[in-house]
């Protein structure tokens, strides 16, 4: 199965779960603005991934950066591959007994989220996805890297990525790697706020993992956007109208209630009908039509300066949408991957829930 198009259309996370559901082998190309990339897939797991906007050209340079071989070996390595371009720096330098296989597995993982906190920062781009190929070299990316012994799930690359690029985003840069070569590495502690918000999203996580009703996925979805904006209210989508399950932040009196006994149908050429026909998330200004009036209206707070509206997709079908604001602040909407993974997780979520129901309902007497 080969699949292609453009990151606008389809984003990286819907991608990994495709290939990951469908255990896919093959190998994932995304050609951005400025930024190549190139990650490859056995049976749904990631074995490796580079990416031309590193820091480090290639996984020698990240080996020498750690300590963990010496520049004249690294150079020697470097003169060999010359002569032997089908060879990356990392088979070269393990046929040199210069590093183990643990090691290099060690840096490729490392390696591999760092490319994933790069694609997580494109808008914008084209995606190939080619099975069973694994000449992935290119003018841009010039070394084949090297293959971890074990695949690593897309999901928790997603979600780890998500994190970083969450840091970067509040830090202004990356947090930098802990060290390859000291003895505490495998021992790292990360600061509270980085292990808060890990354990939040993994947390989370794990409670998806069983759900029995739409209403526990509903308040865990809430629970998640409530960190991140200052109120949102999560829709049931049917029948081409919006229902209201629950909210977070509204000021107004009764809000719960309120948004329970709330039903806007929509027009079809809207804002939120457009999100639900794309089935893609949402930022920016929200125009001004009947159903955003109405919507607005009833929530108050002034006209908001941007929304973010984020689709529920079950069976290939939106089946509820959450919408989020920073009213009455009018903060800016920062950027989102985690929540957008999660609420991908949460429409798989209660596709097993659907299936789950079903099984029961053909084996009842």
């Amino acid at each position: 199965m080969s699949l292609t198009g453009k990151l606008e259309d389809l984003a990286l996370s819907d991608i990994f779960q495709i290939l990951s559901i469908g255990k896919k082998t093959g190998a994932l190309l995304i050609k951005g603005t400025n930024l190549n990339a190139a990650i490859v897939f056995k049976r749904g797991l990631v074995v490796r991934a580079e990416c031309n906007a590193l820091d480090t050209k290639d996984i020698g340079e990240d080996l020498l950066k750690a300590n963990l071989v010496k520049e004249s070996t690294l150079k020697l390595a470097t003169q060999v591959r010359h002569d032997l371009k089908e060879k990356g720096i990392a088979d070269i330098l393990l046929e040199m007994d210069a590093v183990t296989k643990e090691t290099l597995d060690k840096v490729a993982r490392k390696r591999i989220e760092r490319v994933i906190v790069k694609l997580l920062m494109l808008n914008e781009g084209d995606f190939l996805f080619e099975p069973d190929t694994t000449n992935i070299t290119s003018d841009e990316l010039e070394d084949t890297g090297w293959e971890v012994s074990k695949g690593i799930s897309p999901e928790y690359l997603l979600m780890e990525g998500a994190r970083i690029y969450d840091e970067t985003m509040h830090y202004g840069s990356i947090v930098d790697d802990e060290d390859l070569e000291s003895p505490e590495a495998e021992g790292f502690v990360p600061s509270q706020s980085q292990a808060g918000d890990m354990s939040a999203l993994m947390a989370l996580s794990q409670e998806l993992r069983f759900p029995e009703t739409l209403s526990e996925v509903t308040l865990l979805i809430m629970r998640y956007a409530s960190d991140l904006f200052k109120r949102g209210i999560l829709f049931e989508y049917r029948d081409s109208k919006l229902y209201g399950l629950g909210q977070f932040g509204l000021s107004i009196e009764g809000a719960d209630q309120i948004i329970r006994n709330t039903i806007i149908p929509l027009s079809g050429e809207d804002t939120f009908s457009r999100v639900i026909k794309s089935k893609t998330p949402f930022k920016g200004e929200l125009k001004r039509d009947d159903t955003s009036e109405k919507i607005v209206s009833l929530i108050g707070g002034g006209w908001p300066v941007e929304v973010a509206l984020f689709p529920v997709v079950v069976e290939n079908e939106v089946r509820a949408l959450l919408y989020c604001d920073n009213q009455p602040d009018g903060e800016p909407i920062g950027n989102t991957p985690g929540l957008e993974i999660f609420i991908n997780q949460a429409g798989l979520a209660l596709e097993k829930a659907l299936l789950k129901k079903r099984l029961q309902e053909k084996e009842a007497p």
